[in-house]
């Protein structure tokens, strides 16, 4: 990733999972708030794509201290309405990995799902809007062959799902292809800091979680490292996915 700084410094997130980067001489660009609206002006119809699919999932989870490691495979599913339910789950390692790491992680997922939920009907909801944070424009930079405008995102507000980081914002399609930092109030007593970054592949008209890497502090066995993937995307129906993604996958 080769960042133009818009400011002095960089906000690093999971240090050893992002690495310094080198200046360059971005193309000509739309006017930073201009992005904003227009990412903005998506993200409803991002929300409504982004639900009734399926995917597979693996979750690599280890406890380096304690020399602990387990993987955790299943097939996630997010209902028409936004709830996230994993189903026929194949675990290989370490008790403890499973218990004391995946099971709070998938825990804290479907509790943030349905916080965000309920939000929308409250109007206390955890999507990256102006109602829920400031953001900071940093400047432009490449990731993986596309241009990207880097916005540093600030919580208004300390509240469960809301993080203080980046949201990267594709040149071409203002998708989001990144979010990276750390939430601002952790979802269990069991933790005490989780920081992450969040990739996303853009598919036609659509933006796809496909990787996450959280490092998690936990209060009782010391730091875990979390390594999530996602594969084989698939719509409940023909026409969702065709109007997700009009040229296929």
């Amino acid at each position: 990733m080769r960042v133009l700084a818009a400011a002095t410094g960089v906000l690093i997130v999971c240090s050893a999972l992002v690495s310094a980067a080198a200046l360059v001489v971005p193309p000509p660009g739309v006017p930073p708030s201009e992005v904003l609206d227009r990412y903005l002006n998506g993200l409803a119809e991002q929300e409504t794509k982004t639900r009734d699919m399926t995917m597979d999932v693996e979750i690599d989870a280890k406890l380096p201290k304690l020399k602990k490691s387990g993987v955790l495979r299943a097939l996630r599913r997010v209902t028409r309405l936004g709830e996230i339910a994993y189903s026929y789950p194949r675990y290989m390692g370490d008790k403890m990995i499973y218990k004391d790491v995946i099971a709070r992680y998938l825990a804290a997922e479907t509790q943030a799902a349905n916080t965000h939920r309920q939000g929308k009907q409250d109007g206390k909801s955890m999507s990256i809007t102006p109602d829920n944070y400031k953001f900071k424009y940093k400047g432009m930079g490449d990731s993986d062959g596309r241009w990207v405008y880097i916005f540093e995102v600030i919580p208004k507000k300390k509240r469960l799902g809301l993080y203080r980081g980046e949201l990267w914002v594709d040149a071409a399609t203002f998708l989001p292809v990144r979010e990276s930092g750390r939430f601002v109030k952790n979802p269990s007593i069991f933790l005490r800091k989780i920081e992450f970054v969040r990739d996303y592949t853009i598919w036609g008209q659509v933006s796809i979680p496909t990787k996450v890497v959280s490092q998690i502090y936990t209060r009782i066995v010391g730091p875990a490292e979390l390594y999530i993937q996602f594969s084989n995307i698939s719509f409940a129906n023909e026409k969702a996915q065709a109007l997700a993604c009009p040229g296929g996958w």
